[in-house]
């Protein structure tokens, strides 16, 4: 009996010190880091871009950016943006600028992106030149 009450004792010592550790894996990412390569647009106006983004854990359709790299075409400016439900341009910027005239940027937004189930998080890659939208590759989260 002193047996029996020992091992039950030493699983409630353990089961408190993993419960202890949930802590501090609360704070490691929710998944694997995963990526979308964009491109769009040829010779001076080829335009390159890379998403880094996560899942959110326990969430529905909604994924954490981590960061942004695009280097535009030597004839373009080039940004990447995500397709918001909650904007009235259908897009909102993942960037703070854009990228211009063949130069490259690499930003960390680290922001949650979230939309409504039955929505795709999609991300997109625009190349312009004059202001005018020529050249963009989309692709699904």
């Amino acid at each position: 009996m002193r047996v029996s009450a020992l091992s039950a004792t030493a699983a409630l010592v353990v089961a408190t010190l993993a419960g202890g550790a949930a802590p501090a894996a609360a704070d490691t990412p929710a998944g694997p880091v995963l990526q979308v390569d964009l491109e769009a647009g040829k010779g001076l106006h080829h335009n390159v871009g890379t998403v880094f983004y996560e899942r959110v854990d326990g969430q529905v359709n909604a994924v954490r950016i981590i960061s942004v790299h695009i280097t535009s075409g030597e004839r373009d400016c080039a940004w990447v943006s995500w397709n918001d439900p909650h904007n009235v341009n259908d897009w909102t910027n993942l960037t703070s600028e854009p990228s211009c005239n063949g130069t490259g940027l690499e930003e960390r937004p680290d922001v949650v992106i979230k939309a409504p189930a039955g929505h795709p998080l999609k991300v997109r890659l625009a190349g312009d030149h004059l202001g005018e939208v020529v050249h963009k590759d989309i692709e699904k989260l």
